[in-house]
């Protein structure tokens, strides 16, 4: 029987239909999808400003780890060259103080001048290395300190940047809030049914983004619910299905009954290992592409009322009850969209 209050609702909208031009509907209609491209567009727009901020964050960390192992080796470059410098002075002062020689200035002393020149030899090699040590402390202390000036300027640009990055993700977060909020309002004030809701929540363009995915492993976010709770479809097969299920709901005054709808992979095994030779293998499933159903309330007996319907009606739809599900096996309540096979 119709229900009473679909027929009230429906006698409304012949009224306003009468009262209101023809040209308002038409307005409102494209004033909702105007609202909804502008929260598509917000949509993608945090997306990437999100990601935007996830990816400097990553590039920010991967250079203060390169930072901090820099400065570790020339912490330990300096150490080391702290415990050469004390050796190497005492040395330098043992040879000044040698018996025979008179450091630097034997040369030029009455003492042996084979002995003069090899002591001083020794002192001016040993002052080079030492010298020389001491420049590259100098060199690495320098580095140090541009390395540390790099940083310190690094950190703070990605803090401003960080900062304005966050404002423009809380700017679009507001914006979709706020057009979210626009577009119930301007459904609630049509009076918009289920089919209306659910077709402006399912973005049509997720179908292309789902069909890059394995069989049974596409994220949830591609996926669109259907009215029955707990399951999901394609964006393209859950808009089709949409309006199988107002036409259903039409003829019979309740809404189909589903039993499964996208199937995971798991859930693709755990079938296959409790039928096997009889359940789709798994990774093959056309459950698994998000792209099929299986229904229950009287469409399950073939032969039944709501199976006739269905083979009558749903390639209005898009949705078919493939060849081999009549026989091999016998499946009467699998139904597919967009395929036959």
């Amino acid at each position: 029987m119709p229900n009473p209050r679909s027929a009230a609702l429906t006698a409304v909208f012949l009224v306003m239909t009468m009262i209101s031009p023809l040209c308002v509907a038409e307005g409102r209609a494209d004033t909702l999808d105007a609202l909804r491209r502008e929260a598509s567009k917000a949509r993608a727009e945090l997306e990437k400003a999100t990601q935007k901020m996830e990816d400097r964050k990553k590039d920010l960390a991967a250079s203060q780890v390169k930072l901090r192992g820099t400065l570790a080796d020339l912490a330990e470059a300096e150490a080391e060259l702290n415990r050469i410098r004390e050796p190497l002075a005492r040395l330098a002062n043992s040879s000044y103080q040698q018996s025979g020689a008179a450091g630097s200035m034997a040369i030029f002393g009455g003492g042996d001048p084979s002995e003069a020149l090899r002591s001083t030899a020794d002192v001016t090699l040993i002052a080079q290395s030492q010298q020389a040590l001491v420049d590259r402390a100098d060199e690495l202390q320098d580095r140090r300190k541009r390395l540390a000036s790099t940083a310190q300027d690094l950190q703070s640009r990605n803090a401003v940047e960080q900062t304005r990055l966050q404002q423009d993700v809380d700017g679009l977060k507001n914006k979709s809030a706020e057009l979210t909020q626009q577009l119930n309002k301007m459904l609630e004030k049509l009076a918009a049914g289920s089919l209306r809701r659910l077709q402006f929540g399912c973005d049509k363009d997720l179908a292309a983004d789902a069909k890059k995915f394995p069989n049974g492993l596409i994220p949830a976010k591609y996926l669109c619910v259907l009215p029955q709770k707990g399951f999901k479809l394609r964006a393209d097969a859950a808009l089709a299905f949409y309006k199988l299920n107002e036409a259903y709901k039409r003829r019979f005054g309740r809404q189909m009954c589903v039993r499964d709808a996208y199937r995971n992979l798991s859930e693709q095994h755990q079938i296959y290992a409790q039928r096997p030779g009889f359940a789709a293998v798994p990774g093959t499933s056309n459950h698994g592409k998000g792209q099929a159903v299986d229904l229950c309330g009287g469409v399950q007996n073939s032969g039944s009322i709501q199976f006739n319907w269905m083979e009558a009606n749903a390639g209005k739809y898009g949705w078919v009850h493939p060849a081999w599900a009549y026989s091999n096996p016998f499946e009467p309540w699998h139904w597919e969209f967009g395929t036959d096979e």
